[in-house]
């Protein structure tokens, strides 16, 4: 993986932004500390910064071809897990290749099928592509945004880097938020609306979109979708598929010249990975697979069953590394670390995130860079295959609203009356719900629940999923490290998003089908255990700590939310120690979660002088 940034302008000789596009590049070093490169032309320029992963010697970027006197130049993050395929389909057509890594795959892709090479490519990317045959930018983002492209437009001038950073250190863009930028960090945050950049002028390219720039026009355009229609096989037939695709995608995506390991909960979906992986490891190189988990300090003194989180992860680890011969590295948490990495962790975003459960990610993700430069992670399973409490428990289908919001009023109950009048928040979030759902691809001759079920699928994977990506992209590449996630293949998602609810909830269990599906390769009792989602910390001194730095914000006078916090709200949370019961945001976000997101909306409003 790596950090991608370029300008493009028609209207004049751009040569003299070379200053700019290095200020640019210098923000993403950490997204690719391996090695940097420019390429600099009359109209385009490129920036790279490299994590090299796949033939480290000879896939320097920006790296480009000639072809009848023209230049097609590249700067791309990402991976292709098809490369080799496409590879040997690309020289059976007469072309030929002089490294091993997949850049060179991909730019060729473009330069023999044009735009039509999104169709065929499987993996993680975003990237761009300087044509100078047609005198045109192509940028494009994968599937499900894994890999994050934020661009901005002004004048004649387009600027588009990796991460917003890299757009704020060109001089043309100012920190200054929308009014829909405002009401999605303060209302749907830590989620973001799809394509929203926040800022003036700045975008997001969305999730399975591609970007044409030329001398006439910029346009947008959607290239792939998820597509409804009838689930034909049966139970056994889709048990067996789906075992397939799982194994197929996880298998391609240990693919690497640098060591690879796996993030090993103890639950369900990153199990399923660290046993395929770990197998696969032993018969093709012989190695025993390295896994990495998190704790922190105490948890198991003060750790208490819920809804959300049912039991401890420890033993459930301990047996899947010993059953599977891991490497198993333990890394363990204390409150002054994540509270003192609150701020970095809104730093690697560039937005204030989820709280401590980025910035203990955050803190993860640099001991694990310790050891290895892959790693392979579970996120999206619950999204595509229904493991989430919202899928099963019925009341959530009579709910007009995001489901894992459901409580989101307990966030903003706390902010002044004059900010609330001022954003309105119930009616922004109704109107991004139902502009979502205004996108689902509803099969014909479904019945109402049919279609209650799929719009939470359909808001799960475009919001939901995008939130955890965003997370995980940011707080890995913080620190070099990426990250893939074999669930997020198209075909697996494509595959289980026509497989009807009565299946997925097999044996009446969140994910029973996914279960019936490797139980041939896990334990019985990990199969079948009960989800558990991302450890938090349960430590009550966390939660003390984080209480004194928020009330303190709120009581300065001088803090850019003197406007938005009403501190005689939050007092009174503070002393009734119940105001929010349930967590306000997912499954974890609940009374420390709020104080910590205070506590990073300080320190980004500082940083970039956020006036609201």
């Amino acid at each position: 993986m790596c950090g991608i940034a370029g300008l493009i302008d028609f209207g004049r000789d751009i040569s003299c932004e070379k200053n700019n596009l290095s200020a640019m590049s210098k923000t993403l070093i950490n997204r690719g500390p391996d090695s940097s490169g420019e390429w600099l032309g009359t109209h385009a320029m490129f920036a790279h910064r490299r994590l090299s992963v796949i033939d480290p010697e000879n896939g320097i970027q920006p790296m480009y071809r000639e072809i009848d006197g023209f230049n097609y130049v590249i700067t791309y993050n990402g991976e292709l897990y098809n490369a080799w395929e496409l590879k040997k389909q690309l020289e059976s057509l007469g072309w030929s290749f002089y490294t091993n890594c997949d850049t060179e795959v991909l730019l060729v892709s473009y330069i023999q099928w044009d735009v039509e090479c999104l169709q065929k490519i499987n993996g993680i990317y975003a990237f761009g592509i300087w044509d100078a045959k047609r005198e045109r930018l192509f940028l494009a983002r994968d599937r499900f945004g894994v890999k994050p492209l934020f661009y901005a437009v002004v004048d004649s001038t387009l600027i588009f880097g990796s991460e917003l950073k890299a757009i704020l250190a060109h001089p043309l863009i100012k920190p200054e938020l929308t009014f829909d930028g405002i009401c999605d960090i303060f209302v749907l945050g830590p989620s973001r609306t799809p394509g929203n950049g926040i800022y003036k002028n700045v975008y997001e390219l969305k999730p399975s979109e591609f970007l044409l720039m030329d001398k006439a026009h910029i346009i947008t355009k959607k290239y792939w979708s998820l597509e409804s229609k009838p689930h034909e096989d049966n139970i056994n037939d889709t048990i067996e598929s789906l075992y397939y695709l799982i194994r197929d995608s996880i298998e391609r995506q240990l693919v690497s010249d640098v060591p690879v390991c796996t993030f090993l909960s103890g639950g369900l979906d990153s199990s399923v990975i660290t046993a395929f992986a770990a197998k696969w490891l032993n018969i093709k190189k012989g190695i025993n697979l390295n896994t990495f988990s998190i704790d922190y300090k105490d948890n198991s003194k003060y750790f208490n069953p819920s809804l959300f989180q049912p039991d401890s992860d420890s033993p459930w680890i301990e047996k899947m590394s010993e059953d599977f011969k891991t490497r198993h590295h333990a890394v363990l948490l204390n409150t002054n670390q994540l509270i003192n990495s609150l701020e970095m962790a809104a730093e690697a975003r560039d937005l204030p995130g989820m709280a401590d459960i980025d910035s203990s990610l955050w803190l993860f993700c640099r001991e694990v860079k310790q050891h290895a430069k892959v790693a392979l992670s579970g996120e999206c399973a619950d999204e595509i295959l229904g493991g989430y409490p919202w899928f099963y428990n019925k009341e959530f289908l009579c709910k007009n609203t995001f489901p894992w919001a459901v409580n989101i009023k307990d966030k903003y109950a706390i902010f002044t009356d004059e900010f609330i009048n001022l954003i309105k928040p119930e009616e922004y979030m109704t109107r991004r719900y139902l502009e979502t759902l205004s996108e689902v691809p509803y099969l014909p001759g479904e019945s109402d629940e049919e279609k209650k079920r799929r719009e939470l699928f359909y808001l799960n994977i475009v919001w939901f999923m995008s939130t955890l990506l965003e997370r995980k992209d940011r707080m890995s590449m913080a620190h070099g490290l990426e990250v893939r996630v074999p669930y997020c293949d198209h075909r697996l998602v494509q595959y289980a998003w026509n497989i009807p609810w009565e299946l997925k909830y097999f044996k009446s269990r969140e994910k029973g089908l996914f279960r019936e599906a490797v139980s041939k390769i896990l334990p019985f009792e990990i199969a079948w255990r009960k989800k558990s989602p991302y450890p938090k910390t349960h430590n009550p001194l966390y939660e003390s700590e984080v209480q004194k730095i928020a009330i303190e914000i709120a009581n300065d006078c001088s803090s850019p939310l003197c406007r938005i916090i009403d501190k005689n709200k939050l007092n009174n949370l503070m002393r009734e120690q119940k105001g929010i019961s349930k967590p306000w945001f997912g499954q974890l976000m609940a009374v420390p979660q709020l104080y910590a997101y205070i506590i990073q909306l300080y320190f980004w409003m500082k940083k970039y002088n956020i006036c609201v």
